[in-house]
């Protein structure tokens, strides 16, 4: 059992079955997911054989290295969770708020050739706590709420669907840290049948498509997803996805120096998403040592975007963060393993 994975009914009823007294269980979820305790014993008001009773079913993750931008004041995370891998995490300060952006899987199967989180494969799912925790954690250590979650770590969130949909559960309850939902954004690379899914949930979440190309041809070439479900079944079931939620989609668009980035690829993408309710977000890609693709320069950048605008479609161009630390998905991850493979840590 995990029980900062459960719901507070769920969580009522295991105390139950373990013979504790119902009014414990209230207790316990509050210790957890409001004053975000990192360890069973500083939960004060319960006995000691309570405590004893739910130490080996409490996760806790292990921060075992932070880096600090100099340039923006971005943290990054790398966690240890209890079976020994890790994932990465980024905390980032806005004026608005601050905002956690968390991985949903130690690793990423879905092989997209400008990610660094896909390197190493997928090694498993994180359990719904796992995802809470990242947050919880952060939050603790930096002493700061976080208003804002982006579901755009390390894996693809849809291919956790079940633990991703409980995290949101429990993470907007009221009887916990009662984030809105309006302020969790799950990004995708385009898992067709879990879109139609994520919809029928009925959240008020903003999904974020990861399109990255203005055609079936281009998007094959980045995203190996694109050989399974073409550009027009992603787009109907954000189609779906917006008619059933009212939510505006976001479009991500990396942009990758000389191969989604000119004019006609602009115009392209104009075609494409003409009338469609929607805000692109262009994000200039950040390289990786392992491929050759490189960042559009920041004329072709702007020109991209000002292009969209002109045609009313919304657009804006990612802020940079963390750049001076392992900025692109998955680095800081990829970097720490191989570091402690060849002797410990760096």
């Amino acid at each position: 059992m995990d029980i900062k994975s459960m719901t507070l009914l769920e969580l009522t009823e295991y105390i139950e079955k373990l013979g504790y007294p119902k009014f414990r269980a209230k207790q316990i979820y509050d210790w957890c997911h409001v004053k975000l305790v990192r360890d069973v014993d500083e939960m004060k008001n319960l006995p000691k054989e309570i405590r004893e009773g739910i130490k080996n079913d409490f996760v806790s993750l292990e921060v075992v290295e932070q880096l600090v931008s100099k340039v923006d004041g971005t943290n990054k995370f790398v966690f240890r969770l209890s079976d020994g891998n890790v994932i990465e995490s980024v905390f980032m300060p806005y004026n608005h708020g601050n905002s956690v952006c968390i991985s949903s899987q130690a690793g990423c199967r879905m092989g997209c050739k400008f990610c660094a989180s896909t390197l190493m494969g997928l090694a498993r799912n994180l359990t719904a706590s796992e995802m809470l925790d990242q947050i919880y954690a952060i939050s603790y250590i930096m002493g700061e709420r976080v208003s804002n979650v982006v579901v755009m770590g390390t894996g693809e969130p849809l291919d956790n669907y079940d633990n991703l949909c409980q995290f949101i559960r429990i993470l907007t309850n009221e009887d916990g840290l009662h984030i809105s939902q309006r302020n969790i954004t799950v990004s995708s690379c385009g898992l067709v049948p879990e879109i139609y899914r994520l919809a029928d949930e009925e959240f008020t979440i903003t999904f974020a498509l990861s399109l990255h190309a203005p055609n079936d041809e281009k998007r094959k070439q980045l995203m190996p997803i694109a050989n399974r479900y073409s550009i027009e079944e992603v787009l109907d079931a954000c189609r779906y996805y917006f008619d059933k939620t009212g939510r505006r989609i976001t479009f991500e668009y990396s942009l990758v120096a000389g191969e989604n980035d000119t004019k006609e690829d602009a115009k392209e993408l104009i075609s494409l998403l003409k009338g469609f309710p929607c805000h692109i977000n262009l994000i200039p890609v950040n390289p990786i040592k392992e491929r050759t693709y490189k960042r559009a320069d920041d004329n072709s950048v702007h020109k991209f975007k000002n292009l969209l605008e002109k045609n009313a479609i919304n657009a804006t161009i990612r802020r940079g963060m963390g750049k001076d630390i392992d900025a692109a998905c998955g680095q800081l991850r990829k970097t720490y393993m191989e570091s402690t493979k060849e002797g410990g840590l760096r």
